[in-house]
């Protein structure tokens, strides 16, 4: 059976348009959007109209109505919120889909400002990191980065803290610490690990709005179902769709 994904549409703009057309027969697609909504998206393509559509894709996801869900246009306050309630949690972690503008894709963590801090959670992260690197066939290897080369220890103690702290990732994990070159992570390494959420942050912003690169999504990795957060920034929602598509097959027998 195909895997069916929700996508949420607060209105329907080009972007939700061109994902429909491009998805076509690969997912089994549904969006969830406001009322009045349904004959605006085409003939194609399934709609479940809500006052809250947030909150009736979240329903969806945790009923099983649905394999996985992508937030799409709707907000994030609200949906996230949705979100933690449903799945009982005080916080989601999430795994970016990134693209640099010569088209490399790799996945980055931690990107939320509160995600990352200690070396457990950056452990978790390197685990999670890996699955969906394997689903979305991305390329193997995990990378940690830290606040500076090997040679600047000693020029500050937070430097040190992070490059122990990536050294200490890597041993228990069996991936490698890259120092602080994140251009050369970025293009040989399928998962990267950033010393903390708010570097984390900085990375995905810079190469997103300033650096000519693209976010896909970010699955959320501390949850028991599949949801991809995205951007409205985003110029579609293709890739995001693509994996959940690829997490949820992953988890079918």
């Amino acid at each position: 059976m195909p895997v069916t994904v929700g996508l949420g549409a607060a209105s329907p703009d080009e972007k939700i348009r061109a994902t429909v057309r491009a998805v076509g027969r690969e997912v089994d697609l549904t969006l969830f959007s406001c009322p009045g909504t349904a004959g605006s998206f085409g003939d194609a393509v399934r709609v479940v109209e809500a006052v809250h559509p947030e909150a009736a894709l979240v329903a969806a996801l945790a009923a099983g109505d649905i394999d996985a869900a992508v937030r799409g246009t709707l907000p994030a306050s609200s949906t996230l919120a949705a979100l933690k309630a449903a799945a009982g949690v005080d916080h989601l972690e999430r795994i970016a889909l990134l693209e640099t503008a010569d088209g490399h894709l790799f996945l980055l963590a931690p990107v939320g400002v509160d995600e990352g801090w200690t070396v457990a959670d950056k452990v978790r992260f390197v685990e999670h990191g890996r699955h969906i690197a394997r689903s979305f066939g991305l390329a193997g290897g995990v990378a940690v980065l830290s606040g500076g080369r090997l040679g600047d220890i000693g020029r500050h103690p937070a430097v040190d803290r992070t490059m122990a702290d990536a050294e200490l990732v890597a041993r228990l994990t069996g991936a490698e610490h890259v120092e602080i070159l994140i251009e050369e992570a970025a293009r040989r390494y399928g998962v990267v690990i950033a010393p903390d959420g708010i570097s984390g942050n900085l990375i995905f912003r810079t190469l997103a709005f300033l650096g000519a690169g693209a976010g896909h999504g970010a699955p959320v990795v501390n949850i028991d179902k599949i949801f991809v957060d995205t951007s409205r920034a985003s110029p579609d929602y293709t890739n995001a769709i693509m994996l959940a598509k690829s997490l949820a097959e992953s988890r079918k027998p």
